[in-house]
């Protein structure tokens, strides 16, 4: 039982795996993911984000917006965009 706002289901952690999984099997050409590792663990971050990263490889496009990511998760991405107040300050390689 996935669970809802009347019915209490699987933690958080467990419906954001499920959400994503969910989108894989679907095996579409591009992923967006807002916030993708927010609210897990490190070690399930880095690998939600190792995934990622084996899909991208096999040519899916994946874009995320991550909050302050460690170094290692931060060094899966090919490309970072860094914004500040709305404006690009970084675009380019980790």
């Amino acid at each position: 039982m996935i669970g809802g706002w009347l019915r209490r289901g699987i933690s958080g952690g467990e419906r954001k795996r499920t959400s994503i999984g969910y989108e894989l099997i679907t095996n579409p050409s591009l992923l967006l993911m807002d916030e993708p590792t927010s609210g897990l663990d490190s070690t399930t971050s880095l690998r939600i984000m190792q995934i990622m990263k084996s899909e991208a490889q096999r040519g899916m496009a994946v874009l995320a917006t991550i909050h302050q990511p460690s170094a290692e998760l931060l060094f899966l991405f090919d490309r970072v965009i860094l914004l500040s107040e709305g404006y690009t300050i970084y675009n380019g390689r980790p």
